[in-house]
């Protein structure tokens, strides 16, 4: 092993990165210096400036660089988010939407025509609903911040409507206000949260619906990757490697902290039990890591991302990888 390396590493904090953040786990061969923060000010730091070493990243935007083939960052198949969409999609109740085929010819507001959340989103509206999305107003800005745009610029085919509010607009505004149909976005509308407008979920029980598309699909929406600036990986071809290794670790970690019962690692009462219902549903494994157990998810990503004009053409899920990790 060369030399320690001094990297940076900016992630989001959960019970499978808190191993690495707080130094339980190490890579070998590197010394970290940690920048924990929230994934949207991550994400645009990493592309705009490509301001940390190795970093968390959105697998939306590592699609869209890779693709047009201007992307810092070369991904390691490490999945630190994931999440079920189903609950990010808010309506307005007052028209008349009460399925996913309802939203067909709407106007609905994404915090970014990028985001992750919103490629599955539209992936699932088109695919598993048989919605028209290229017939849906898209409408993109912040949910609740003024002047927030695409982390990185988008340049669409023609004939898509999707257009950013105005300077002075939110989306939680708009959708209040009735100039929006519904809302798709990680975090609540604080209309939906205060109870201020006629908005709900477009699925209440969203627990039921997530667990019948992961049944038809068997897709865990994986949000987020773990990628490393690309003049690292070639300077230090072992580095992605051991960076796979010590997310392994720490992941394998946070799982079976669920399971303990002799004291319980989270303040819910029936983690425990609750964990091992999700481990028997999901096929044994929650969080999967690495590539070829994920390329069929990887695969309609992309899949999802040349139907909405994000890539120009359908790219081979291993380009987004370090060939040593696949």
């Amino acid at each position: 092993m060369p030399e320690t390396l001094r990297l940076t590493l900016a992630c989001s904090s959960s019970d499978r990165t808190r191993p690495i953040i707080d130094g339980r786990v190490e890579v070998e061969g590197v010394s970290l210096t940690v920048l924990p923060g929230e994934p949207e000010d991550i994400f645009r730091r990493a592309l705009r400036d490509r301001a940390f070493d190795v970093t968390e990243l959105s697998m939306g935007s590592h699609i869209v660089t890779t693709a047009r083939g201007d992307a810092p960052y070369i991904g390691i198949p490490v999945f630190p988010s994931r999440s079920f969409r189903h609950a990010a999609i808010y309506v307005r109740t007052d028209r008349g939407i009460r399925t996913a085929k309802d939203l067909a010819g709407k106007r609905i507001g994404l915090p970014e025509y990028q985001q992750t959340a919103a490629l599955w989103v539209r992936g699932a509206l088109r695919e598993y609903y048989g919605v028209d999305t290229q017939g849906i107003a898209w409408r993109t800005g912040g949910m609740e911040e003024t002047g927030l745009g695409e982390r990185v610029a988008l340049k669409l085919p023609p004939g898509m409507d999707v257009q950013a509010i105005g300077p002075a607009e939110t989306l939680n505004g708009l959708l209040a206000a009735g100039e929006l149909d519904a809302v798709v976005g990680p975090r609540p509308p604080s209309c939906f949260v205060g109870r201020t407008a006629p908005v709900d979920r477009l699925y209440p029980d969203f627990r039921t619906e997530e667990e019948a598309y992961y049944k038809a699909t068997g897709f865990f929406p994986i949000m987020h990757c773990v990628a490393l600036r690309k003049e690292l990986a070639a300077a230090h071809p072992w580095l992605p490697q051991e960076l796979f290794r010590a997310f392994a670790k720490a992941r394998a970690m946070a799982v079976a902290d669920l399971t303990m019962v002799n004291v319980l690692r989270a303040s819910l009462p029936w983690i425990a039990a609750e964990a091992q219902r999700q481990i028997d549903f999901m096929g044994g494994d929650p969080w999967p890591y690495g590539f070829a157990r994920n390329r069929d998810e990887i695969a309609a990503m992309i899949r999802f991302a040349v139907a909405d004009g994000l890539a120009a053409e359908r790219i081979a899920p291993e380009a987004l990888f370090h060939p040593s990790v696949l």
